[in-house]
């Protein structure tokens, strides 16, 4: 837009002074051959004045002085054929102003001004002053060529002031669309700032308007999604103990199976709505990581567990939405303190990792895994249902990390998270 305007600026003062600047060139050249014509005809004049006044030798020197001081040659032809002054041919426009006729004729070379002087002795005389071309067109070109100058230098301004004006609306504009593009990437903290013409201001309000409008929305349906949840699992809980308290371990087994594929069943579905009403948030790791080690802390100090937490400075945002990476952090340390006995320690480390990623780590000094591969989705082992790690597996899968288990240098077992990391601006 700024190269457009610019443009269209530059032709439209070119053609501005193109239509005031040719007109004034070709005055400028009729002024300076009107001036140049007059002071040949003024020098022929002082000269004419003389003739039949002043001896041959005075006349002489009056016409070789005027055409000294006038920078035109002046020559005298007498009635009588001699020629006094500048050397000069006697040409047909002299025999014709030496009828009594002044006129000026073209010659090659310039012209000649031809004053006839009546009265002389002997019949009219004719005074002549030659103007060269170069005499006419004195001083011209240095005019054209400072008019061009001129010229030149508008055009520039012209165009600085086009930049200058184009730089005021395409500024916001250019600041309207990269708030737009945020708010497509799911950056819902993204605003407009009112600024540049009335139009493109309304339109920013109006895109903040819009930008408030979904956040409500999603804001709602996540409530939504938390009261389905909550109304769905509390019977599914009430279902788990009947299930446990019933007298025929076979049976008991049997249907706390079909209740674990339920609860997956209406976990994936709880965890699909909110990933797509989540779609691409973010968050600060550092934060919501120290938040809920602050939150077990309490029940750590009650169980006698020594726990440290190891985090890095500064914020380090991931592509988590806050209540997934805290349902994250909640299930890994429920497990810790689920499946260790009191006074195990543990540890939880937050650190940058490759590429901008961000590495959750929680460590303890308890058992450690069983034998094999740690319990996965649905597959019970120690006590546990593997819905822990299947939670926060798919909390790293979905920021586009992975989830890796191991044993810890605590002596127990140790869970690393690799997050994938989130826009700076926008932070939720």
């Amino acid at each position: 837009m700024r190269r457009w305007l610019a443009a269209l600026v530059a032709a439209t003062t070119s053609l501005v002074l193109v239509s005031l600047l040719v007109p004034l060139a070709l005055l400028v050249r009729s002024v300076a051959h009107s001036e140049a014509v007059a002071s040949a005809t003024r020098a022929a004049e002082s000269v004419a004045v003389a003739v039949g006044a002043v001896d041959e030798e005075t006349l002489r020197l009056t016409a070789e002085q005027a055409g000294a001081s006038s920078g035109h040659p002046v020559t005298v032809f007498l009635a009588d054929g001699r020629v006094l002054g500048a050397v000069a041919a006697r040409t047909r426009a002299v025999d014709l102003a030496a009828r009594g006729r002044s006129l000026t004729a073209a010659v090659p070379g310039g012209r000649e001004i031809l004053v006839a002087v009546q009265g002389a002795p002997g019949g009219t005389a004719v005074v002549r002053a030659f103007l060269g071309d170069d005499d006419l067109d004195r001083g011209v070109h240095r005019t054209w060529l400072a008019l061009l100058v001129l010229g030149v230098a508008l055009v520039g301004v012209g165009i600085l002031v086009a930049d200058r004006l184009a730089r005021a609306v395409v500024r916001p504009t250019t600041a309207l669309a990269q708030v737009s593009h945020r708010l497509a990437k799911g950056d819902l903290t993204a605003r407009a700032a009112p600024q540049g013409p009335p139009e493109v201001r309304t339109a920013g309000l109006a895109l903040n308007h819009l930008a408030g409008r979904i956040s409500d929305l999603l804001a709602e349906e996540r409530e939504t999604v938390a009261d389905v949840s909550h109304r769905l699992r509390t019977p599914l809980t009430g279902l788990r103990l009947e299930a446990e308290s019933l007298a025929d371990p076979g049976e008991a087994a049997r249907m706390e199976a079909r209740v674990d594929a339920l609860e997956r069943a209406v976990t994936a579905v709880i965890n699909d709505v909110r990933r797509r009403s989540r779609e691409r948030a973010s968050c600060d790791a550092v934060a919501v990581v120290r938040d809920r080690v602050e939150f077990w802390s309490v029940l750590a100090e009650d169980q006698s567990r020594a726990f440290a937490l190891d985090l890095a400075p500064g914020p380090l945002p991931v592509a988590v939405p806050a209540e997934d990476l805290a349902d994250c952090v909640d299930a890994l340390l429920g497990n810790v303190f689920a499946h260790t006995p009191d006074g195990t320690s543990f540890r939880v480390r937050l650190a940058s990792g490759p590429g901008g990623a961000v590495t959750l780590t929680v460590s303890d000094a308890g058992p450690g895994f069983g034998p094999g591969d740690p319990p996965r989705r649905g597959e019970s082992g120690a006590g546990s249902t593997g819905l822990g790690l299947d939670i926060a597996r798919r909390v790293a899968e979905d920021s586009g990390g992975s989830l890796a288990v191991g044993r810890s240098d605590l002596g127990g077992a140790e869970v690393r998270l690799l997050l994938g990391s989130g826009p700076v601006l926008g932070i939720s």
